[in-house]
């Protein structure tokens, strides 16, 4: 939580739309990539320099402007003034701590997503921001770093393949969300294979250590579940509301991925229940081995009560106790003793307390 809100203190007291960049400094530099296509066209680059974004304004062709790196405020103020983006586009898009929502600003549509990943080799989650504005035949994604989940994308509009080539900037949009959520299912598989063993190992032994996986997991998924949860009611606003910059034909595959994002939330609600039966499973198992424990600890106890008796019988010393000059006194005493344990042994198995 505190690394999330990194920077959030410098924002106290300064006015509304001042972007300040909240989060942790995930690129070395900022790299900005274009893509610009119709039908038969396809020109491909990585500027040199923010300015160079200035080209692309109020083309006739599909323009994607992505940019890897938002540790640098100049270079998103000098994008937002140079395609007129609202003050608060550009706050929303450095505060790396937003949750996914949609908003509509006239002239422009911003949607916000969460990109998530697995860090290797610890296998830990980590979510990324992506936020992405539209606007006519314009389309620019900001992100934390470089790397994503977009290259299917990219390889479609290389090769023409499908029909992205055809279809609008509205239609690139859907593509970019539907990789996000379609990337969802590999994360929510890769959870599945951690929760699978610890279950396993909860049930054969119970420890501490496994308790502490177990937590592990329930804070992933808590986060899965804040990166998804909210992105229902984005799909929901972006496929029924009156959002010019979205055409009817490809509002239709918009259902396709709400429909991908209720999946991906049952699974995720499938997994929490999970966790939480994995948490009263341990304390479950726990109990019963404690329960083991106190039951032959017990049996020991209930056992030794009549030794014990017969012990403290001729451990009094009277004098006028017979046994106590008797010449095989000493061997009955033990042999009673034996039998009475091995009475009682045989009769708690008979029970079926053994």
């Amino acid at each position: 939580m505190a690394r999330s809100l990194r920077g959030r203190a410098r924002k106290l007291g300064l006015p509304p739309g001042t972007p300040v960049h909240v989060g942790e400094r995930k690129a070395q530099k900022v790299v900005i990539t274009v893509i610009d296509y119709n039908e038969t066209e396809l020109v491909e680059r990585e500027l040199e320099s923010v300015q160079e974004c200035s080209v692309y304004k109020a083309r006739p062709t599909v323009t994607w402007i992505n940019v890897d790196g938002l540790h640098d405020i100049g270079v998103i103020e000098s994008i937002g003034e140079q395609f007129g983006l609202h003050p608060l586009i550009l706050e929303d898009i450095a505060h790396t701590a937003q949750r996914p929502k949609m908003e509509d600003y006239e002239d422009h549509l911003f949607v916000v997503l969460k990109m998530l990943s697995y860090l290797e080799p610890a296998g830990e989650l980590e979510a990324e921001q992506v936020s992405i504005v539209l606007s006519n035949n314009l389309v620019i994604s900001f992100q934390e770093r470089q790397g994503d989940v977009f290259d299917s994308v990219r390889e479609r509009i290389r090769t023409a393949k499908g029909r992205i080539r055809k279809m609008g900037a509205d239609y690139l949009v859907y593509s970019l969300m539907d990789a996000v959520v379609d990337n969802y299912f590999v994360i929510c598989e890769k959870m599945g294979e951690k929760i699978e063993p610890v279950h396993e190992t909860l049930v054969g032994n119970p420890s501490p250590k496994v308790l502490h996986k177990v937590h592990l997991l329930k804070s992933e998924v808590l986060s899965l579940r804040k990166s998804v949860w909210p992105l229902r009611e984005v799909v929901s606003g972006l496929e029924r509301a009156e959002v010019p910059f979205f055409k009817k034909e490809t509002r239709l595959y918009l259902r396709d991925v709400y429909d991908h994002t209720i999946q991906v939330i049952d699974t995720i609600e499938t997994s929490r229940d999970m966790i939480a039966g994995m948490v009263d499973l341990y304390l479950s198992s726990v109990s019963n081995k404690m329960n083991e424990v106190m039951k032959v600890l017990t049996i020991i106890a209930t056992i030794f009560i009549p030794l014990s008796f017969v012990a403290g019988l001729y451990g009094m010393n009277f004098d006028r106790m017979p046994e106590l000059h008797w010449a095989w006194g000493y061997p009955a005493a033990l042999f009673v003793m034996f039998s009475i344990a091995a009475g009682m042994l045989l009769y708690f198995r008979r029970k079926g307390w053994l």
